[in-house]
């Protein structure tokens, strides 16, 4: 586990609607949070971080993920040095590759090598920080970006904080290992298993690290894990059928069978996919037994829910974001945050 994570941080996803962005971030805030995700979904991912920082004093607060290859590292630099500026040293910088046909057909960009380009992608980022630090010559030239211009006028004013953090968002082993090699985290996807984290993401991770020279204390990890609680055997009924649900929705995509096939469950993806294909959205819950459940979710009633949250998490993940599929109440969820860091609760 990274030095600098001192411990499971937690962190929260939210803030789409700007309307509500200051009140959320200042909920998270004082529920204990340690960072807060933006999503780049419907709305831009960057805009409402200038909110949040504006109404909190240490929530950190990243994009997760802000869509790189929609983007080009100079327009990036420019977001992360003012954020990181802003909110005075509080902003992770989260980079996804999406997938071809959203870059091609949505984005109007190229797409090629999302490995390779996204490792030349953070290279970038930092070659232009450091020019506007240092003040030296801007000769970054790759395979897929090239920057070689920059004058006084263009150079933003010095900022006394270290550079974003960096994320990526990674699924596939190489994307893993180029994580482990160029960046300073990286954000593994939720559909994901304990056993898939030990035996394919971790390898990977590992290899990219050791490519580079690094060790594994210069990294965080960050890994959503679902969670399925309640106050209640009734709430957690319901909670559990949702949850199954969500996981067939994800089940049902062909780049996930990886994670099924290592469990033996490859031919839950084959009917998974068949009943999308028909529109049977909620039919697609009921393929999804018990074992299933509790292997790609945390499964336990709200007094036992920081125990198994960390049981799934030590030894292979910094930081993970929780979220709920209903809402646990203030005061149960800082209850939550303070026992996932071994906090005595009042």
């Amino acid at each position: 586990m990274s030095d600098e994570c001192g411990g499971l941080k937690i962190d929260a996803a939210s803030f789409t609607d700007l309307a509500g962005v200051a009140e959320a971030a200042q909920t998270l805030e004082r529920q204990g949070y340690d960072c807060c995700w933006s999503p780049e979904l419907n709305h831009d991912p960057f805009l409402p971080l200038v909110l949040a920082a504006e109404h909190t004093r240490t929530l950190e607060l990243g994009t997760g993920i802000a869509v790189a290859f929609a983007r080009n590292p100079m327009t990036v630099a420019n977001l992360g040095w003012d954020l990181q500026s802003y909110s005075q040293g509080r902003f992770n910088l989260g980079l996804g590759s999406q997938v071809k046909a959203h870059i091609e057909k949505r984005f109007g960009m190229p797409w090629s090598q999302p490995a390779r380009r996204m490792r030349e992608f953070v290279l970038a980022l930092r070659e232009i920080w450091s020019c506007w630090r240092n003040g030296t010559k801007l000769e970054f030239e790759g395979d897929f970006y090239t920057h070689r211009l920059m004058t006084p006028m263009f150079t933003p004013e010095p900022m006394p904080y270290e550079f974003p953090r960096i994320f990526v968002a990674a699924v596939g082993d190489t994307m893993t290992e180029i994580c482990g090699e160029v960046a300073d985290g990286v954000l593994a996807h939720s559909f994901t298993t304990k056993r898939y984290f030990e035996e394919v993401t971790t390898p990977a991770l590992l290899r990219g690290l050791q490519r580079a020279g690094r060790e594994r204390r210069e990294i965080q990890v960050s890994c959503p894990v679902f969670v399925v609680t309640g106050r209640d055997d009734a709430e957690l009924a319901a909670n559990a059928k949702a949850m199954r649900k969500q996981i067939g929705f994800y089940g049902s995509t062909p780049a996930y069978r990886k994670v099924l096939d290592l469990h033996g469950w490859g031919e839950l993806q084959t009917e998974l996919h068949h009943q999308s294909l028909q529109g049977q959205w909620d039919q697609m819950g009921t393929l999804i037994d018990d074992e299933v459940l509790e292997a790609f979710a945390v499964v336990a009633p709200l007094d036992k829910l920081a125990a198994k949250i960390h049981d799934r998490c030590d030894g292979l993940i910094d930081r993970v974001p929780v979220s709920f599929l209903s809402p646990i109440g203030d005061e149960a969820t800082i209850a939550l945050v303070e026992q996932l860091r071994g906090a005595p609760v009042d």
